[in-house]
């Protein structure tokens, strides 16, 4: 009876899920956030967690500003940290020939189960036979991404992978854990849904925001990039865009007074960006250090008043099909591919930096264009 139940809530999930995907113009957006989530979910089970603005910051290629306080062997713990969740990306999106071979071996293991089996059920065998079998967890996570759109289930490479069922405090035990495995995809694809919606509702009102500005202006692409990636830097801005690093910083500061975008301020040069109130920009915004003209040298600060905690609203509804016919998503589509290549490009620099080069302790990949176009 619990395993019908997780049953049919996973599969309701899963079906509900495809359905707004379906054609929807923020799709590739949606995969590209998604993918970072579910790769931090999955480091996070597999004892490499990583908080969501190390891991953006980390893509865009920029050097962590960490607390003083933290040793040298604690910052190389978040170095590695990042570089382990973006190992696990390139495991889903795009395996080098050793890792295909490992992920067509874990299809083969998901195709061998009854054909009379749900294709749920058959996953959640077919992942308890791999690890069984003690073989690695990132190829049956490839796998069974494939395995959905082989089966029908998805239409789009959803990383769906159950991961919170692998957990060290969940029972192996069969009857516990296929139930686990499934509420657990059942999870993931409720959070899907919150996160395709708050994207949907976050950019339509930005879009709203900036109605009525001359059709060459930058300012709208912008909007859809902030819309597609957890955080942007001038410097991509200015590459995808074709305009230089300074007009890009008046564009995201533009963006920003008008209380669209929000800046993410753990450094005072080489600054990133967020669309206001997408994940994972909304637990870690804090107001830039900036020195107070009022504040004489050496004079206490005022003391700050805490602010309680800001409660996130539910999830608002998707938007009408009339509603979303009013934007131009070219841009957007074309973005993809670039920011795609942002995350190998930081992948690269992480394998770099751990064979003992140092292209993340000298300011990132891209820190050297933006440092001398970025003054505060």
């Amino acid at each position: 009876m619990v395993l019908a139940s997780a049953l049919a809530d996973a599969a309701a999930g899963i079906a509900r899920l495809d359905q707004a995907l379906a054609g929807h113009p923020l799709a590739q957006a949606f995969l590209y956030r998604a993918r970072l989530e579910a790769v931090r979910r999955m480091a996070a089970v597999d004892g490499q967690l990583i908080d969501p603005w190390h891991l953006a910051a980390t893509i865009e290629g920029l050097r962590l500003r960490m607390d003083p306080y933290l040793r040298i062997i604690d910052r190389g713990e978040i170095l590695e940290k990042a570089r382990f969740a973006l190992t696990l990306h390139h495991w889903l999106v795009d395996p080098d020939f050793d890792q295909e071979g490992e992920v067509q071996r874990a299809e083969a293991m998901l195709a061998m189960q009854p054909a009379s089996l749900p294709p749920l059920i058959a996953a959640a065998q077919g992942f308890r036979e791999w690890i069984e079998a003690g073989d690695a967890r990132p190829a049956m996570r490839a796998a069974m991404v494939r395995f959905w759109r082989k089966r029908q289930l998805l239409r789009l490479p959803v990383p769906l992978t159950g991961a919170a069922s692998l957990r060290s405090e969940q029972s192996w035990a069969r009857d516990d854990w296929l139930p686990a495995f499934l509420r657990a995809l059942a999870r993931e694809a409720a959070d899907g849904m919150d996160l395709l919606y708050t994207m949907e509702r976050a950019w339509f009102e930005a879009r709203r925001g900036i109605a009525g500005r001359r059709k060459d202006s930058h300012v709208a692409p912008a909007v859809d990039l902030l819309a597609a990636t957890p955080v942007l830097s001038a410097t991509t801005l200015a590459r995808i865009l074709g305009i230089t690093v300074k007009s890009a910083i008046r564009i995201l500061d533009t963006l920003v007074a008008a209380e669209i975008a929000v800046e993410v301020t753990h450094r005072s040069k080489r600054r990133l960006f967020g669309l206001k109130g997408l994940a994972p920009l909304r637990e870690v915004v804090r107001p830039p250090y900036r020195p107070d003209p009022s504040r004489g040298r050496g004079r206490p600060r005022q003391p700050i008043e805490e602010e309680e905690a800001e409660v996130a609203p539910p999830p608002l509804p998707p938007l009408t099909p009339i509603e979303r016919t009013e934007f131009d998503y070219t841009v957007l589509e074309e973005a993809m591919a670039h920011l795609g290549a942002v995350v190998r490009q930081a992948r690269r620099a992480l394998g770099m930096a751990a064979d003992g080069g140092n292209p993340v302790e000298s300011g990132g990949v891209e820190a050297g264009l933006e440092r001398d176009a970025i003054n505060d």
